[in-house]
């Protein structure tokens, strides 16, 4: 996320734009989605991509409201072939591009997406979710967490104190917050978890102090803090005037899939996991550096860089 950010920044995205993707991306993501659905219920798989919706809308606002200029750079958008970058797009007329491949072609392309790409990028934050969901439910006793983060305006700074320098994804996150409701949290402190812990950590804003300036950073914290708090005690009361157990609901979207086609899923799903978990031991095994070379497909200047058309960051 960090290097698509500082991407958009580059290639002339005000800071208004830049701070409303960093806020909303983990949270509006197909993934976070589903599995706050599996992992928690209907009304925190509403409540989560709204509150981002809107804490990212009103930071970005803020900051194009301070600090917007008129001085943007002409960005010309690129065409690339979304399927494998056979072409840039800028030699061939739109009815020649867009059928370049076949349906079927962008439908094999799509899948190895989801399940090459994307599942490979979150299956070992998942697990690592659901390891520190487990040792939560087995470890911390449930008075402990109920009357230090049961409701209330105090609950949500202690949720914000302890997940805002916390390094976790919104995959990871989740089950986390499930183990955490389970235990007596409320699902108003659970949210501001939810929000605050994928979109800060100590790591990312140091990347951000660069990229946007310290006003500006400052400003993220401050409003993603308070719409996560608003959206927080309002998560509670609603569960107060439904009169609704978060706790007894959680999980109850998978007694909806039949038992064999759970068990079906969950084998697909250990399948799936097998070589981006081989990759990650490997790679850990050699201890390996981070030299990593973004190559990005947004909105660009022009063609430099690959031949593919991409631009290297």
């Amino acid at each position: 996320m960090l290097p698509a950010a500082a991407s958009l920044k580059k290639q002339g995205a005000n800071k208004g734009a830049t701070t409303a993707f960093l806020i909303s991306t983990p949270e509006s993501g197909v993934d976070s989605i589903a599995i706050t659905y599996a992992l928690l219920d209907p009304i925190m798989t509403v409540v989560r991509p709204v509150a981002a919706f809107v804490s990212a809308v009103s930071a970005g606002f803020l900051e194009n409201f301070l600090t917007f200029t008129k001085d943007q750079d002409n960005v010309k958008a690129a065409h690339n072939c979304p399927v494998d970058n056979c072409c840039d797009g800028s030699e061939c007329p739109p009815e020649e591009h867009k059928n370049h491949h076949t349906f079927s072609e962008k439908i094999v392309a799509g899948m190895r997406f989801a399940v090459v790409d994307i599942w490979g990028d979150i299956v070992i934050w998942f697990f690592i979710g659901l390891l520190l969901a487990g040792v939560i439910t087995a470890m911390i006793p449930d008075d402990f967490m109920s009357g230090l983060l049961g409701g209330g305006f105090v609950s949500m700074l202690v949720m914000l104190v302890f997940g805002i320098p916390l390094y976790i994804c919104a995959t990871a996150s989740t089950p986390i917050a499930a183990a955490l409701i389970l235990k007596g949290v409320s699902p108003g402190a659970a949210l501001v978890f939810l929000l605050v812990g994928p979109a800060t950590n100590v790591t990312s804003l140091s990347v951000l102090y660069g990229i946007l300036g310290r006003k500006s950073v400052f400003r993220y914290l401050v409003v993603l803090s308070g719409v996560a708090v608003i959206f927080g005690l309002g998560v509670d009361l609603i569960y107060k005037l439904l009169n609704i157990s978060p706790a007894a609901i959680i999980g109850e979207a998978a007694e909806l899939v039949p038992f064999p086609v759970k068990l079906a899923a969950t084998f697909l799903l250990i399948l799936l996991s097998i070589k981006p978990f081989w990759d990650f031991m490997k790679k850990l095994g050699r201890g390996d550096k981070s030299d990593t070379t973004y190559y990005c497909d947004f909105p660009s200047l022009g063609p430099k860089g690959r031949k593919d058309g991409g631009n290297i960051i």
